[in-house]
C-alpha cells in the first residue's frame, strides 16, 4: 500500500468532511475522486500529502513512498526563468551533478594526473549516466511539447504566461518527476482537446498511481478502473471507471433503500409492541427487551442525494426562419496570425453545432465574429427573426455589481417566480444564504455561473455559448445537456468537455488550414470518421511494392518482338537453359525475400518495443509515427510473406521439371 486513511474523521469547525472513512492506495491503480462541490474532495488530497490533519484516525504514507500533488494554490508560484527550466526543475539531482561535473572538468584541466579528482570525476559520470541525465532535455521537450507548447515557447520566461499555460508547465514539470503517487486536482480544466488526449494516452502507461478529482466524464471514462465517492460524509468505492460507478450507485441506492424501509418497518413494529406492553406486568421485561434492542439498533440512512435532481426549462418566445446565420468570405487575422481566409459557413434552424479543436486556432474568434462582438473581414448576415443570447467570460462585465443574484435575474425580464428563479440558482450550485449575496462578492468561477443562468431563462432561440459548463459539477452538467436536448432554439457552443459535446451537438465546426469545416453528425462518430480517414491516410502512403518496375516489364515485354521460330533440336537446349537460369533468378529472388524478411522482422520487433515504452506516448506526434510505422511494417512482411511463398513454389517446380 502507497497511501490511505484508516477509520479518519475529517471536520471544518462543526462541519464534517468524512467520519470513520477507510481507503488504501496500492500500486498501479488509477483512481477518480468523485462527489459534488463543496463536498471535500481537494481536502482529502490535502490530508494524504500532510497538509491537514485528521480529527481522528490515522493517514497512512509509506515511508518510501513519494507523492506529486498538482492543485491551483500552486499558480501562486513565479519566476523569470524560462518555461524550460521550471519544467527541468523536476531533476533536481541532475541539474545539481551537471554543475558538479563541469567544474571538476575544470580542476583536472589544470592538474588532470590527480588520481583522486579522476576517480571522483569518473563516480559523477557513471552516476549522471545511471539517472539518464543525459536525456532530461530531450524528455522535458517532448513533455511540453505534447501539452501544447511550441518549440519557439520553450525559452519563454514562465512569467508571461497566463494561469491555465502556468498550470500545464507545472504539470509537465509533476510528471517529469514520475513521483510513485500522482494527486491531480482538475488537471483537464486549462488544456485544450489535444492536449486532453496526449495526457489521456501519457498516464494510462504511467508507473504509478493517479488519483484524479476531475469533473470531465470522458476523462475519467477513459482514465480510472476505480472511483471512489465522497458521499454523506463517507467513503464509497467502485471497481469501475466513471459509467460502471453511475450504474452500480442506482444498484446500492436501491439496496440501501430496501434495507431502509424494512428496519424502519421492524423499528415501528418494536415501537406498536413497547407502548402497548410497557406498562403490563407480565410483558414488563419483554417490553424493556425491545427498549434495549432499539437502542443497541445501527440505523441505516435513507439513500437521498446531497442535490435535488432539478429540471432546467428554456422557453423560446419566436420560431426563426430556416437560416439564422450566414458567413461569407470571412477573414479574420492577428499580425501575422491567419484565423480564418475567406471561411463560408451557415447556421440553420435546429443546428446545435460544436465548435471544437486545439488552443489557438480561433474557436472563440470565430465565436465572437457570428456574436457581432468581433471585427472581421468579409459578411456576416443575420436571418429573419433570429433572437439571440451570447454566453463567454467577458459577459461577466455587464453584471450588476450592487445586485443580489436574485435581482440579477430579474433584470432579464423573465416572468418567472421567485421560487423558480431560487431553483434555477440550485442548479448553478447556489442555495441558501448564496441567494441574497450581492454580484461584487463572488468569485470569477460564481459569476460565470450567474452570467450562464441569465443566458438560459433569456427566451433567445440562438444561443452561443463559450465554455458553458467551465465552473460547474458534474450534476450540474448532466442538468444543462437535458435542458439543452429539449431546447427548441439552435446552438454554437465551444467547449473541451468531450461528454458535454457529444451528448448535444448534431454538428461539428472545426477550424483547419484557415478554412471552416463542417461534420454533419455528433461528436462520437466524427471521432469515428476521423479514425477511418487517418487510417486510409496510413495506407494510402503505403508505396506500392514494386507496381511501378511491374508496369515497366509489362511495357517491354509488350513493345519486345515476336522471335523468329527455331529448330526442334534448338527448342529443347534452349528450354534447359533458359529453365536453369530461371531457376537460379528464383533462388536469388526466394534468398532476397529471406533477407527483407529477416530485416523487417527486427524493424518490427523494435517498433514493437518502442509501443511497449511509456516514454513514447509523451510526444503525441512520435507516437502517431510510431503506430503508423508499425502498421505498415506489419503489412509489409505480410506482403513479402506472400511473396515468399510463391517464390518457394515457383522454385520447387522448377526444380521437379529439371529432375
Amino acid at each position: 500500500m502507497l497511501a490511505g486513511f484508516q477509520n479518519v474523521t475529517f471536520e471544518f469547525g462543526a462541519r464534517a468532511i468524512v467520519e470513520d472513512a477507510t481507503w488504501h492506495i496500492h500500486p498501479n491503480e488509477r483512481i477518480g475522486l468523485i462527489g459534488y462541490n463543496g463536498t471535500g474532495k481537494s481536502t482529502l488530497l490535502k490530508l494524504l500529502v500532510g497538509e491537514y490533519q485528521p480529527s481522528k484516525g490515522e493517514v497512512i504514507r509509506s515511508r518510501n513512498t513519494s507523492i506529486g500533488y498538482l492543485h491551483q494554490d500552486l499558480l501562486s508560484f513565479d519566476t523569470s526563468e524560462s518555461i524550460l527550466q521550471v519544467a527541468l526543475g523536476a531533476f533536481e539531482r541532475v541539474l545539481l551533478l551537471e554543475k558538479e561535473i563541469e567544474e571538476l572538468g575544470k580542476q583536472l584541466e589544470q592538474n588532470h594526473e590527480d588520481e583522486a579528482l579522476l576517480h571522483l570525476y569518473s563516480d559523477k559520470l557513471h552516476e549522471m549516466d545511471t539517472l539518464d541525465g543525459y536525456n532530461i532535455h530531450h524528455k522535458t521537450e517532448e513533455i511540453l511539447q505534447g501539452l501544447g507548447f511550441a518549440n519557439a515557447d520553450l525559452q519563454r520566461p514562465y512569467k508571461e504566461f497566463s494561469g491555465g499555460w502556468r498550470m500545464r508547465v507545472l504539470l509537465a514539470k509533476m510528471i517529469l518527476q514520475q513521483p510513485d503517487l500522482l494527486l491531480l486536482d482538475e488537471p483537464t480544466n486549462h488544456l485544450d482537446l489535444p492536449s486532453i488526449e496526449w495526457l489521456e494516452k501519457y498516464l494510462l502507461h504511467y508507473q504509478g498511481s493517479v488519483v484524479i478529482v476531475s469533473h470531465d466524464r470522458w476523462f475519467l471514462d477513459r482514465m480510472v478502473t476505480k472511483i471512489v465517492e465522497v458521499f454523506q460524509q463517507g467513503l464509497h468505492i467502485y471497481g469501475g471507471n466513471y459509467s460502471f460507478y453511475q450504474k452500480e450507485k442506482e444498484v446500492r441506492m436501491e439496496l440501501q433503500m430496501k434495507a431502509f424501509e424494512n428496519q424502519q418497518d421492524f423499528i415501528r413494529q418494536q415501537e406498536r409492541f413497547i407502548e402497548r406492553f410497557r406498562a403490563k406486568a407480565s410483558k414488563a421485561a419483554a417490553a424493556q427487551t425491545a427498549i434495549k434492542k432499539l437502542e443497541k439498533l445501527d440505523v441505516i440512512e435513507a439513500p437521498t442525494n446531497d442535490r435535488p435532481n432539478i429540471r432546467i426549462n428554456f422557453s423560446v418566445d419566436k420560431m426563426p426562419g430556416k437560416v439564422l446565420c450566414e458567413l461569407k468570405h470571412i477573414t479574420k487575422h492577428y499580425g501575422s496570425t491567419r484565423i480564418v481566409t475567406n471561411g463560408n459557413a451557415e447556421i440553420e434552424r435546429g443546428d446545435k453545432i460544436a465548435l471544437i479543436g486545439a488552443n489557438g486556432k480561433g474557436k472563440s474568434t470565430l465565436l465572437r465574429i457570428i456574436a457581432g462582438v468581433e471585427s472581421f473581414e468579409g459578411e456576416r448576415k443575420w436571418g429573419h427573426n433570429v433572437d439571440e443570447s451570447f454566453y463567454a467570460q467577458h459577459q461577466l462585465e455587464s453584471l450588476g455589481l450592487n445586485h443580489t443574484l436574485l435581482d440579477e435575474l430579474k433584470t432579464c425580464g423573465t416572468q418567472k417566480t421567485d421560487q423558480e428563479l431560487r431553483t434555477l440558482l440550485g442548479c448553478f450550485l447556489f442555495g441558501g444564504d448564496d441567494i441574497d449575496k450581492k454580484i461584487k462578492v463572488l468569485s470569477g468561477g460564481e459569476k460565470a455561473r450567474i452570467a450562464l443562468a441569465k443566458t438560459i431563462i433569456s427566451k433567445a432561440n440562438f444561443l452561443m455559448l463559450d465554455e458553458p459548463t467551465n465552473h460547474l459539477d458534474m450534476h450540474s452538467v448532466e442538468l444543462l445537456i437535458e435542458a439543452l436536448n429539449k431546447y427548441q432554439g439552435s446552438i454554437i457552443l465551444v467547449s473541451h468537455d468531450r461528454f458535454f459535446v457529444s451528448q448535444t451537438a448534431n454538428k461539428i465546426w472545426e477550424i483547419v488550414d484557415e478554412e471552416i469545416k463542417e461534420f454533419k453528425g455528433t461528436y462520437t462518430e466524427y471521432l469515428e470518421w476521423k479514425e477511418r480517414m487517418a487510417k486510409r491516410a496510413a495506407e494510402n502512403k503505403e508505396p506500392a511494392a514494386g507496381s511501378e518496375k511491374k508496369a515497366e516489364v509489362k511495357k517491354v515485354v509488350e513493345e519486345k518482338p515476336a522471335p523468329t521460330p527455331a529448330p526442334v533440336a534448338e527448342i529443347k537446349v534452349v528450354i534447359n537453359k533458359e529453365a536453369k537460369k530461371e531457376l537460379q533468378k528464383q533462388q536469388r529472388i526466394l534468398q532476397q525475400l529471406e533477407e527483407k524478411i529477416n530485416a523487417v522482422t527486427i524493424e518490427k520487433n523494435k517498433m514493437e518495443a518502442q509501443l511497449s515504452d511509456p516514454a513514447t506516448y509523451s510526444d503525441k506526434d512520435k507516437f502517431k509515427q510510431t503506430e503508423t510505422a508499425y502498421q505498415q511494417l506489419s503489412k509489409e512482411l505480410a506482403q513479402l510473406n506472400k511473396e515468399y511463398e510463391a517464390a518457394f513454389e515457383k522454385v520447387m517446380e522448377l526444380e521437379s521439371k529439371m529432375g
